[in-house]
């Protein structure tokens, strides 16, 4: 079966494992998906090169996807769109594969994930507790493994909290850098467009073919020296949930020891611009946005519209325009503030929540949860910063996420500074230790999990080696090698280190080059080990040759 058909065939049988339908607003037809994988399969096969093809990915319900309806998470407000939104399509062309749009606060109006006609969607590890909002269905198809990317939206925090409830990694890029063509607006003028995965290196490839070619503006050259990350005192973090201190300062303690200098800054522009977004006359725009569409459908007695969200966006309309210039100026007075603060600072490193509320005490304090949650994330976009949230650990069996804030246009430096707070190793294996074969319980054995299929750049050989089980030999030769189906698994670091002390020869570890560009850890062969083994690249795979159809055997002529 090919490799992206495979995929979808996976992904629908996790959709239908998982049991969550309120993740989903629309999910395409099967048959149709499975035919674009088909097509998908067959481009690659004749060298295209599509550097996300086999890719499965979801679009959160207020982004544009040609063939489904755009309800931002509200039922009347849905329209056909004509095309994809410009960041869909950059991603198709890339090879992605789109299975549907995924449910949101509705009119990306919440950090909760509960306020949908659609449904509250479910945390991906408690069902008990919010999965984070707006961008709720599609951070928590990642994270049960039914999409490697997702595309979501951040104005408040919408890409990131979602992504540290579930534990996967948000991108929320420097406002303006990725297109929000085709995306129904929040805050126009705040609203960015976000990727999740389960891996950083995903979702900053994915980045890659979001953002289109522009000319960046030069950034402030920095002194020389160790990543100097900013933190917050513990006294002005204010209340958070158990644990979540003791969490956070082992983060600071882990980029101290990966060689960071680490330095106290005083958190408050932050915090009160934070507060700003909604109790301010910042607000007034997302009633700009679809106020009124809501005083509409309020007047005829539409159904859909949830009372939280139709409440927030009503009580915008009446904000005077003399508080937004007043609201302006304090505005551009704590952002001096900040980036005062932040001085020569590569990042400023924060919870990404303070806490993890259950749906129950949601909806016992909508407004007051909701404003808990966005304490660190909020002042982002006010303040024109980009942000990178990722995992850091779990506090009581449920993910514990932290978030790196830099100055506009610092993306690709926030993600090598999180690369700090990545315990994990990675693997990449091509054959005893895949899935179902012999040697992949000792991968299981010390935590590995799996987080994608993919090939290798074509430029290895693989070799049938003699030896007990079975395995294959994957020797680098360049020009004349081929694509190889290859696994890349997630470890603990000591894991992979353990793993190395068992490797027999002619086995040995380096670097693999992968088809997207990327490089891992992977078993590689001696390459005079493979001289008198045969080789079986044209099989493209170690399961292709091993499922191999084998000659029958004729009657012998004295059987007769």
């Amino acid at each position: 079966m090919s490799t992206t058909l495979s995929r979808v065939h996976a992904a629908y049988a996790r959709i239908e494992a998982a049991d969550r339908p309120e993740l989903w607003i629309d999910l395409r037809p099967r048959a149709q998906v499975e035919a674009e994988a088909r097509r998908l399969d067959a481009r690659v096969a004749a060298g295209e090169r599509l550097p996300l093809a086999g890719r499965l990915l979801a679009v959160k319900g207020n982004i544009d996807v040609a063939g489904l309806p755009t309800t931002a998470g509200c039922p009347t407000y849905a329209y056909d769109p004509p095309a994809d939104a410009e960041v869909v399509a950059r991603l198709r062309r890339a090879g992605a594969l789109v299975l549907g749009t995924t449910n949101l606060d509705q009119f990306a109006t919440g950090l909760v994930g509960s306020r949908s006609p659609y449904g509250a969607v479910r945390n991906a590890l408690d069902p008990a507790r919010v999965s984070g909002g707006s961008s709720s269905g599609s951070a928590v198809a990642v994270a049960l493994g039914i999409v490697d990317l997702a595309l979501g939206t951040d104005t408040a925090g919408s890409g990131r909290v979602p992504a540290a409830f579930n534990g996967v990694v948000g991108v929320k890029p420097t406002r303006g850098l990725v297109p929000t063509t085709g995306v129904v607006p929040a805050c126009a003028s705040l609203d960015c467009v976000t990727v999740f995965a389960r891996t950083l290196p995903e979702a900053e490839q994915a980045m890659t073919y979001m953002t289109p070619p522009r000319d960046l503006p030069p950034l402030p050259q920095r002194t020389p020296g160790p990543w100097r990350i900013a933190v917050a005192a513990r006294e002005q973090l204010g209340e958070l949930d158990e644990g979540w201190a003791q969490a956070y300062e082992t983060a600071v303690t882990q980029m101290a020891e990966a060689g960071a200098d680490v330095r106290v800054i005083d958190l408050t522009p932050f915090t009160e611009a934070a507060a700003m977004l909604y109790e301010g006359a910042f607000v007034a725009e997302r009633y700009t946005a679809v106020g009124s569409f809501i005083d509409k459908a309020m007047a005829t007695g539409a159904k859909g519209l949830d009372p939280t969200v139709a409440g927030i966006i009503t009580r915008a309309r009446d904000i005077p325009a003399h508080q937004l210039f007043a609201d302006q100026d304090r505005l551009a007075a704590l952002r001096a503030r900040a980036l005062t603060e932040l001085a020569d600072a590569d990042a400023l490193l924060l919870p990404t929540t303070p806490g993890h509320p259950t749906l129950a005490e949601v909806a016992a304090d909508p407004l007051g949860a909701n404003a808990r949650l966005g304490r660190f994330t909020n002042s982002t976009n006010l303040f024109d910063l980009s942000a990178v949230a990722v995992p850091a650990g779990e506090v009581n069996g449920l993910p514990f996420g932290v978030m790196l804030i830099g100055p506009a246009f610092t993306d690709d430096r926030l993600a090598r500074i999180a690369d700090l707070l990545q315990p994990e190793a990675r693997l990449a294996v091509v054959g005893a230790h895949l899935s179902g074969q012999p040697l992949n319980p000792q991968l299981l054995a010390l935590g590995a999990r799996l987080e994608r299929t993919t090939t290798t750049a074509p430029v290895y050989r693989l070799h049938a080696l003699p030896t007990s089980p079975p395995k294959p030999g994957l020797v680098h030769v360049g020009e004349s090698g081929s694509a190889i189906e290859t696994e890349v698994w997630h470890l603990p670091a000591e894991g992979l280190g353990r793993l190395l002390t068992t490797l027999p020869r002619p086995m040995t570890l380096g670097r693999v080059q992968l088809a997207d560009g990327t490089s891992v850890p992977g078993f590689l062969c001696e390459p005079a080990a493979v001289t008198d083994a045969e080789d079986i690249t044209a099989y493209g795979s170690w399961r292709s040759y091993l499922h191999r159809p084998h000659p029958q055997k004729g009657p012998h002529p004295t059987d007769e």
